[in-house]
């Protein structure tokens, strides 16, 4: 009986100081209501949070997950039949390919916030993308997933 691999699944989340921007965004929203007595602030800096954080928590939403023979990186479904070798990306290259090296018809999750990423080659001749660009906290992790996936893909 053969152990099929551990799924990879890593969620990219927003660094912490874009929560307390969001904090500072809603002391603001007080401020600026300060004029209009003590009931407007209080609303103005829970509204202006929230919002500030529903927005940091949507951006830092994506998800990347190997899992069924497939890579699941935001939006994007690509079976692992369609990848190509996984190459893992130091801060330096994965910077390198995120500017001058980028290609616009890749597919790019990319995050600043996380400094190194995983390319992987797209060897569907049918598909006009040339490679998947993906900003992952595990770069060895993901592409240990991903070469475990085609080889149980066969």
């Amino acid at each position: 009986m053969q152990l099929s691999p551990a799924p990879h699944d890593e969620r990219l989340t927003a660094p912490r100081s874009w929560w307390g921007i969001a904090v500072f965004t809603g002391l603001a929203c007080a401020l600026m209501l300060l004029p209009l007595g003590g009931l407007p602030p209080l609303a103005g800096l829970i509204g202006g949070t929230a919002l500030t954080g529903l927005l940091v928590s949507s951006y830092g939403s994506a998800r990347v997950r190997v899992v069924n023979g497939v890579l699941a990186a935001g939006d994007a479904r690509i079976p692992v039949t369609a990848l190509g070798e996984p190459e893992v990306l130091d801060p330096e290259e994965a910077r390198a390919w995120r500017t001058y090296k980028a290609d616009t018809r890749a597919y790019m999750l990319m995050r600043s916030y996380i400094p190194t990423a995983v390319r992987i080659e797209i060897t569907d001749p049918a598909d006009p993308t040339p490679y998947v660009y993906v900003s992952t906290r595990e770069p060895q992790a993901l592409s240990a997933a991903l070469r475990a996936a085609r080889t149980q893909a066969g």
